[in-house]
């Protein structure tokens, strides 16, 4: 039986939190990208098919971490002083929204201004105390090595005929 979903009806019309499954049912395709797979959704969803009916599955998970450079105090100085910038601003610009008449642009960038000093000195900070544990910049992302679309048995030979038909561009 497919299992899809993630709530359950409660007997008060309410919906809760179901326990995480793994989706179950007829493989529709195996892919090696998600862009792959995505694309088959894509065409499915054109074709007027039920695409709650479905679920793409990532297989063989693993974390990839990217180096993207070596961080120093001026690097951390500069992310922290950016971050606080866009929370200052964005502080600044709620205090705008709601006291208009004491609250004026010149408030808006002195938040700003105090964000960034303040940003700053979080970074540098947060640097000088990991350091030695680490000292470069990554990024993170979560691979699979194929993705398999499954479907609902009772509309899979509806999406199997959809696939079956000639791709139609637009």
């Amino acid at each position: 039986m497919f299992n899809g979903g993630m709530t359950n009806p409660s007997p008060l019309g309410r919906r809760t939190r179901a326990v995480p499954t793994v989706p179950r049912g007829d493989v529709l395709g195996t892919y090696e990208s998600y862009p792959e797979a995505q694309a088959v959704v894509e065409r499915l969803s054109h074709a007027d098919f039920p695409i709650k009916q479905l679920a793409i599955i990532g297989n063989d998970l693993t974390t990839v971490e990217r180096v993207t450079g070596r961080l120093s105090y001026g690097r951390a100085a500069l992310a922290g002083a950016v971050t606080g910038l866009w929370l200052g601003v964005f502080f600044g610009l709620v205090m705008l929204v709601f006291s208009p008449t004491t609250v004026t642009i010149t408030t808006v960038v002195a938040a700003a201004l105090i964000g960034a000093g303040f940003g700053m000195l979080y970074g540098i900070a947060s640097f000088a105390v990991s350091r030695r544990r680490r000292d470069f910049t990554s990024t993170h992302q979560v691979l699979a090595t194929s993705y398999q679309i499954v479907v609902d048995p009772s509309v899979s030979s509806r999406a199997h005929e959809i696939l079956a038909r000639p791709d139609q561009q637009r």
